[in-house]
């Protein structure tokens, strides 16, 4: 029998209107979603249900909005959580991963994601940057396309999203010129992302050690099921591991092409999305090609498939 994975999207997967349902069902949900408010200072509940959409695009925003999501999925979800053999996540969706296999406590996810948002927001304002995806180059080429934009600017690959796509980070000038080197080098596609900032670069150096200090003051436990860790694409030995990868993925790439190599290898052939949207069940299905791929994002969602399931 082939084994399941859970996956945890990260930033870009918000939409207004997101959780609205999860949040009428449920008072644990609601509970989820004022502690959430409560650390940030801004009712996150009427920001992530009504908007406005730029504002939800907010990195101070974002994270937490997302992470509440898929947190108050697994909350309605209760005992019907299925049995799962490896959690993963996509960036930030690396706290709701560490959440679900019981290395931190879902409050701690919450507040530390909350630190992480505010943190690297404040890095953008610091040391502006952008981001760029690249599309039909492997990985080879978006390292030599980097070393040689570096000319400009720091640039570094960020997002090893897949096979064919790459995102790259840095400073303005030196992403740009990636782009048009890119294009010289054969990319089918070369496109500055609209982002706040640098993620996954040297420029979020100031954020790194911020989150370093507020990490160090949390427990974290040895994992239920492996958590397969952005940085390397592997699962960590220790909880002292999980807390250091995290505050090296602030500045380091997401591995997530090499996680879902780690997982095809390892016997997964079940993906359940939890959270909004299906960025990452789209691409498992373009590159891991999974028996079955399902997405738990509204009510709706889950109710089918507890039905399927009981």
């Amino acid at each position: 029998m082939s084994k399941t994975a859970l996956f945890f999207p990260g930033q870009a997967s918000q939409y207004v209107g997101m959780g609205r349902d999860l949040y009428e069902a449920s008072p644990q949900v609601r509970e989820l979603y004022q502690l959430a408010s409560d650390e940030i200072g801004v009712d996150l509940a009427n920001l992530s249900f009504e908007g406005p959409a730029e504002e939800l695009k907010r990195t101070r925003f974002t994270q937490p909005a997302i992470l509440v999501h898929s947190l108050a999925v697994l909350t309605i979800l209760k005992d019907s959580l299925p049995e799962f053999d490896y959690a993963c996540g996509h960036s930030l969706g690396e706290y709701g991963a560490l959440a679900v296999a019981g290395v931190m406590s879902i409050e701690d996810a919450i507040r530390a994601v909350v630190k992480r948002a505010d943190l690297m927001e404040q890095a953008c304002l610091s040391q502006p940057g952008t981001m760029a995806a690249l599309m039909g180059l492997d990985e080879n080429q978006v390292e030599e396309v980097c070393r040689k934009a570096s000319s400009k600017g720091v640039v570094v690959p960020a997002n090893f999203n897949s096979k064919v796509q790459i995102a790259i980070s840095g400073a303005v000038a030196g992403v740009e010129y990636a782009v048009e080197l890119a294009k010289e080098a054969g990319a089918r596609r070369a496109m500055i992302l609209e982002v706040g900032g640098a993620f996954h670069s040297p420029l979020m150096e100031p954020a790194r050690r911020g989150l370093e200090e507020y990490l160090s003051g949390l427990t974290f436990l040895a994992p239920r099921a492996p958590v397969v860790a952005n940085v390397t694409a592997e699962p960590a030995a220790t909880p002292d591991d999980v807390r250091d990868l995290l505050v090296q993925q602030v500045t380091s790439p997401v591995r997530w092409s090499q996680t879902m190599n780690y997982l095809l290898a390892n016997g997964v052939g079940q993906i359940i999305e939890i959270g909004p949207g299906r960025v990452l069940s789209g691409l498992a299905k373009r590159d891991m090609r999974p028996e079955q791929s399902l997405t738990l994002d509204k009510l709706t969602d889950i109710e089918s498939f507890v039905a399927v399931t009981a």
